[in-house]
């Protein structure tokens, strides 16, 4: 199995990773890829024979997605949480809640417990300032900077009255205001 660091040097030439996204839709076709790309065939060629090389394709020049999973599987699960995720005015137990659900800056998951939910909504909400509007496609990218569903924490956060919302715009009404 490769390690994970091996694998992303390798993925890290943008010629390798179109080979990857490609043979990751099915076997790959290396004349039509280079054509799309504007590059020697022979390179294409070589960029295949190194990742065939690596296990990351198959002998059908697919993707391996078991290798894929394995490399996965081999990364570090959990990164200790950013320490500017906990500064504030953070009780030792809402510091830990805190460390529960953040991976470095990105929230991991967003808690199913309320009282959980409520520590992490209200650091979120600390991302907004106070007396400020706010457009939903602004909101969206501050939230999306800590999780994918940005659009369930938005609503989580007018709901829990951290924030409020009226004709398209959104301001901060709840929460700590010191970090």
């Amino acid at each position: 199995m490769l390690p994970p660091t091996d694998y992303l040097r390798i993925a890290v030439d943008p010629i390798r990773l179109a080979v990857l996204g490609t043979a990751a839709m099915g076997p790959l076709d290396a004349r039509a890829l280079a054509s799309r790309l504007g590059v020697p065939e022979r390179r294409v060629r070589r960029e295949v024979g190194k990742l065939a090389e690596a296990g990351l394709l198959t002998e059908s020049l697919e993707l391996d997605r078991e290798a894929l999973r394995q490399i996965a599987a081999a990364l570090p699960q959990t990164a200790a949480m950013d320490p500017a995720i906990a500064d504030g005015p953070w009780s030792e137990d809402e510091a830990v809640v805190l460390s529960r659900f953040f991976s470095g800056s990105r929230l991991v998951e967003i808690p199913a417990n309320r009282a959980k939910r409520a520590v992490v909504l209200e650091r979120l909400a600390l991302e907004f300032e106070p007396g400020l509007r706010y457009t939903e496609r602004e909101v969206n990218s501050v939230l999306q900077v800590f999780h994918p569903d940005y659009a369930a924490l938005r609503r989580y956060l007018v709901d829990d009255g951290l924030l409020s919302r009226a004709d398209g715009s959104y301001w901060r009404t709840g929460g700590r205001t010191e970090r």
